[in-house]
């Protein structure tokens, strides 16, 4: 089973996962990461911070980038 790392790209950089993930295709790494970012922003949504500038970048075994999610496109925007 592939291995995929999570690591969250901020304006002051990087926060690595040094850990990875096995998940059994990309689409699985990439609900993985809409859940990590929902998970990261509603956190911050209760200390007050808007961290939704904030991605996700799915890397591979490899060390390749094999998706960037931006936050801001996990959730849905309403009025």
């Amino acid at each position: 089973m592939p291995r995929f790392y999570f690591n969250i790209v901020m304006s002051s950089g990087i926060q690595e996962d040094f850990e990875g993930t096995d998940l059994p295709t990309l689409d699985a790494a990439r609900s993985e990461a809409i859940k990590d970012a929902r998970s990261i922003m509603s956190n911050a949504i209760l200390m007050g911070q808007d961290v939704s500038s904030r991605s996700v970048e799915i890397r591979d075994d490899a060390g390749d980038v094999v998706l960037s999610l931006p936050f801001r496109d996990t959730i849905t925007r309403s009025e």
